[in-house]
């Protein structure tokens, strides 16, 4: 797949097909966002999988705050990656000491990135994923082995896409781009 092609075809779909997702699939999804460039190469993004039932279901009920439209996306999955961070090391300098004015948001910057190139290799595959903002982190934490030192940063749904969303509206370039 072209690159424009991709990027202008990868949706958030919050509807999926019952049929799994192999491991070897998200095997492949996860190679590719290992690609992702990270701060000073630091590479602190981690993926956990969940694609056990009573596990997902857990998540969905106790972990989503209450956010019911969020809760009935992954009541659709067949799965959900949990992107996590190690926390205190993107942005930082090996004292400890913040490397800029931006502090820790470096880990949340990271994520993002990898997080894309993660949604971008789904779509190239021919899955779907939408990203979720809205849970509650610690009761997920509880429910999740996420290793020490690790922070949550987004959940992913993923699966075979059940529906084809249009293209919202964009912006024009020239009401985004200063050129100085």
């Amino acid at each position: 797949m072209e690159f424009l092609e991709c990027v202008k075809g990868r949706r958030s779909v919050r509807k999926y097909k019952a049929d799994p997702v192999t491991g070897a699939l998200l095997e492949k999804v996860v190679a590719a966002a290992t690609l992702a460039p990270s701060w000073k190469n630091s590479q602190t993004t981690r993926y956990i999988v969940v694609r056990d039932g009573p596990l997902m279901e857990d998540i969905t009920e106790n972990g989503m705050s209450g956010f019911e439209w969020n809760q009935n996306i992954l009541r659709g999955a067949p799965a959900v990656i949990l992107v996590t961070t190690i926390a205190n090391r993107a942005g930082f300098e090996k004292d400890g000491s913040f490397s800029t004015s931006k502090g820790a948001h470096w880990e949340s910057f990271d994520a993002g990135i990898a997080t894309q190139t993660l949604c971008l290799a789904a779509y190239n595959e021919g899955l779907a994923t939408v990203i979720l903002g809205i849970f509650d982190e610690k009761k997920i934490t509880e429910r999740i082995s996420i290793p020490e030192g690790q922070k949550l940063s987004a959940l992913v749904a993923i699966g075979f896409p059940d529906e084809t969303p249009d293209m919202p509206k964009r912006k024009e370039v020239k009401d985004l781009l200063t050129i100085l």
